[in-house]
């Protein structure tokens, strides 16, 4: 009966370790390791124990070897056997031999078990633990997916396909966002974090490296090395710029990333929630890199200042609301992808000229009025000082005291 319940005990655990992924050689270490520090705190030492795992027939042995001294000079009960006790195992024994026996360790009572049980289940959840970190810190930067568990207010617990626990904070999550439990979500692992051993696995779906690979896996010239992704900007759930580059004179970067009828880039657009992505050709020219960074405005001329990486434009005056793109994120993702502040002036217009681009008063002026102002020809300050108030209001069909503000925003400019 003894040997039952310790092949079942044995099964147990082997059910357990299938379960939680760990290799048969570690599993075998962790039995043997547990069954010796119950030893250990049983009889003060395990020095004298051997533990034999044999999962192939999934039972264990301890055998104990002890010395044979004369029958009342056993003093460590643990390591001596008296000669007449040793001779009961078998007659031939005498004094200063060793004497091995096998220990029934359920003989040692249910608290013997249980502490075995809690030793062993809490060394496997620490190997689990280590397994998981290493795991998953190998895929930091690489896509993962998920099935949504629970929604919370400031991040999202997915479970992966064993189960184990990751974190979508609401900071990483694309602003249009929705998720419901149960539906999967992919994202890509941007760090893990191991405190007092207890890994938790960060992911994003904000990051650059998460469109990066969705390139990756969309475009085989990418996946294939022909194609290298220089640089990329992102301003997530809203627009993209991705800089290529091929080194293949056969390939177009761009034409090869976008696809045939934009077959490529519509998968990944549906992933960041419609977020427009504009591929450019790379270039080390920098001011033919900020020019494909402005596009679709066609530039006129630039000015640039290397040292301080800033670069002045020049274009005309239809072209610079295509240039500062709607609430000024083409103009913010040019900066973001060459490294270079942009600023946009109208041809004709030097930067030491006295009127000045609405744009510089998006400060202070919203851009859907800045946007209204233009749609009646008002490119620059002057232009709006030069109409009269009534006729800006009639217009414009902006309120009074929407007009009146602009105006003193305007005239407090010029004023300083």
């Amino acid at each position: 009966m003894a040997k039952k319940e310790s092949i079942n005990m044995i099964d147990t655990f082997a059910e357990f370790k299938e379960l939680k992924n760990i290799d048969r050689s570690t599993m075998i270490s962790v039995l043997e390791e547990s069954f010796r520090n119950v030893l250990s705190k049983m009889f003060g030492s395990d020095e004298n124990f051997s533990v034999i795992i044999n999962p192939d027939k999934g039972d264990c042995e301890i055998w104990r070897s002890r010395v044979v001294v004369e029958d009342g000079k056993v003093k460590k009960p643990n390591k001596q056997i008296s000669l007449s006790e040793a001779k009961k195992i078998d007659e031939d024994y005498e004094v200063g031999e060793e004497v091995d026996d096998a220990i029934d360790f359920l003989s040692f009572g249910r608290r013997a078990v249980l502490t075995l049980r809690q030793t062993l289940v809490s060394k496997i959840l620490d190997l689990q633990k280590d397994s998981l970190y290493t795991r998953y810190s190998e895929l930091v930067g690489q896509i993962v997916s998920g099935e949504v568990y629970q929604v919370w207010k400031k991040e999202i617990l997915l479970l992966d396909d064993q189960g184990n626990e990751m974190l979508l904070p609401k900071t990483e999550q694309i602003p249009t966002d929705f998720f419901r439990k149960g539906e999967t979500v992919r994202a890509v692992v941007a760090k893990v974090e191991n405190n007092n051993n207890n890994p938790k696995i960060m992911l994003s779906r904000t990051s650059n490296v998460f469109l990066e690979r969705l390139l990756e896996l969309e475009v085989p010239e990418i996946n294939d090395g022909l194609i290298t992704i220089k640089r990329i900007a992102r301003i997530p759930g809203e627009r993209a710029k991705v800089a290529v580059e091929s080194y293949d004179d056969r390939i177009d970067p761009v034409g090869a990333c976008v696809g045939i009828k934009g077959s490529r880039i519509h998968g990944i657009v549906r992933e960041l929630r419609n977020e427009s992505i504009d591929v450019i050709p790379f270039t080390n020219n920098i001011s033919l890199f900020i020019s494909r960074a402005l596009s679709p405005a066609k530039i006129s001329s630039i000015q640039l200042d290397h040292e301080n990486k800033k670069a002045n434009v020049f274009l005309k005056p239809e072209e610079i609301a295509s240039a500062i793109g709607k609430n000024g994120l083409n103009i913010k993702l040019a900066t973001k992808l060459t490294g270079y502040t942009v600023d946009v002036f109208r041809d004709g217009i030097g930067v030491d000229e006295e009127d000045i681009l609405l744009e510089e008063f998006n400060d202070e002026i919203d851009n859907w009025v800045i946007d209204t102002l233009k749609s009646i020809g008002c490119d620059t300050a002057k232009s709006v000082l030069a109409i009269p108030r009534e006729d800006l209001i009639e217009r414009t069909d902006l309120e009074e005291e929407t007009i009146d503000h602009v105006l003193e925003v305007i005239r407090a400019e010029f004023e300083e």
